[in-house]
């Protein structure tokens, strides 16, 4: 719950009535049936209706809901559920204030005033109002749920007789609903909207239809049957078409859908697919769709067929010329494919041709964090080692000895202090020794 600002109202809330027109509540009308908060009737909740509702569900269910700051208990500044006000007029939650009693103090925690009198009185006409609120928002946001729900089934079936510009709009529609309501989603889950839906990705298929498709379907949750339907090369094919050639929203829904269909699947992406990802990545006016990129590639080039794709269509000079500008978890992702490229000769061929390659890496060691600096080492061995007389003088005048000391000095792992020593040897054994003590900063004792 937001904080809230505490209204005096000098003691207990008389009734509905008052709270509405002194404004407690926020009510713009006069009565009982006017409006409080949002203007629905609390008149319209009431007998055994408002009974059954359990109003810590009731709570929960309502928690983004801005709640009046009167139903607020000024110790917890969560709505009461048992609101009880002492001798000074002010009210509390039960459990907070008796809480308060445990901890040895006898004041009222509001005013600091002295109490005269322990006694909890129960303010049973704040509790019917926060009872009742509570129950006509819980009511209203049902219903909203529930008409969410009858659309949602409605546009399923109207999708089925529908074909053209009308279904394009049908299924805009449907995606807002299923973008901004959970029932939504369950609605068409629970009512084959998935397999439909998923039908209308083809050969045939318009770039409009299936951007629309895609922009839903990656807002549900796929099982494995669903999965395996997606993952057909027809539909993989129209998922291509429509990530080279769509909107940028529409890009990155492609790619994250092609996320959740690749995790764990054996199956080889096509180079149109790695040139319209790369090209997402490349985009820095969008960080979204990096992220988005990034994330898929990271599953898909663990296999070598796909790092050697990726590595044939300059993947790797384009990755490492993005480094400087990625965010951290960006930054991750990135080194961690780089490191997959670098297990493969031609990637760290690659690597070794791409001039940043080494000095962008050093300036990356224990700057971001662990996992940055267990890629980046793993990169800087797998290129050093291809040409070490090269790339070793290359590292250490761009100052990875002394950043080697430091990690071996740090609390990193052991394998990464290992492999920092195995680099630092291999730099030491393939450096003038004048160069190497002077680039690590060493102290004589040291040397």
């Amino acid at each position: 719950m937001p904080m809230y600002q505490h209204h005096s109202t000098g003691g207990q809330v008389l009734d509905l009535e008052t709270a509405v027109k002194d404004g407690i509540l926020g009510g713009v009308g006069v009565g009982v049936g006017v409006g409080v908060g949002v203007g629905v009737g609390c008149g319209d909740v009431t007998g055994p209706e408002m009974g059954k509702m359990d109003l810590k569900k009731m709570i929960e269910q309502l928690d983004s809901v801005e709640v009046p700051s009167v139903f607020i208990c000024p110790i917890s500044l969560e709505p009461m559920q048992d609101p009880v006000t002492l001798c000074t007029g002010q009210t509390y939650e039960r459990s907070n204030i008796l809480k308060w009693f445990s901890l040895g103090h006898f004041t009222c925690p509001t005013t600091m005033q002295e109490l005269w009198d322990d006694s909890l009185t129960p303010n049973s006409t704040l509790n019917h109002l926060i009872h009742t609120w509570f129950s006509q928002k819980y009511l209203a946001m049902k219903k909203r749920s529930d008409d969410v729900q009858g659309r949602s089934l409605e546009l399923l079936e109207t999708l089925k007789k529908v074909k053209g510009q009308t279904r394009v709009q049908t299924l805009k529609e449907l995606r807002k609903l299923v973008t901004t309501h959970d029932s939504a989603k369950k609605t068409l889950t629970d009512n084959g909207g998935i397999t439909f839906v998923s039908s209308l990705l083809g050969p045939l298929t318009t770039h409009a239809v299936g951007s629309e498709a895609v922009a839903i379907l990656v807002n549900l949750q796929l099982n494995s049957d669903a999965i395996t339907n997606l993952l057909q090369p027809t539909k993989i094919s129209l998922m291509v078409d429509v990530l080279n050639e769509g909107s940028l929203e529409t890009k990155i829904d492609c790619v994250k859908l092609m996320e959740v269909l690749f995790t764990g699947a054996d199956i080889a992406p096509s180079l149109r697919l790695l040139v319209g990802v790369l090209r997402l990545v490349k985009d820095k006016r969008h960080p979204h769709g990096i992220l988005a990129g990034l994330r898929l590639l990271k599953i898909i080039s663990s296999q070598e067929s796909v790092g050697s794709s990726i590595i044939s269509i300059g993947g790797v000079p384009q990755l490492v010329e993005m480094l400087p500008h990625f965010n951290p978890e960006c930054l991750e992702l990135s080194l961690y494919v780089l490191e997959a490229l670098s297990s493969i000769p031609d990637g760290a061929l690659a690597l070794k041709n791409c001039a940043n390659t080494i000095p962008t890496l050093v300036k990356l060691l224990m700057k971001i964090s662990e996992n940055c600096t267990q890629h980046a080492l793993s990169i800087l061995w797998e290129v050093c080692k291809l040409s070490p007389e090269e790339c070793a003088a290359t590292a250490v005048n761009a100052g990875l000895a002394a950043k080697l000391l430091l990690v071996i000095q740090s609390g990193c792992n052991p394998g990464l202090k290992q492999r920092s020593a195995e680099l630092l040897k291999l730099c030491s054994l393939n450096c003038t020794s004048t160069i190497f003590m002077s680039k690590c900063k060493l102290t004589r004792t040291l040397q």
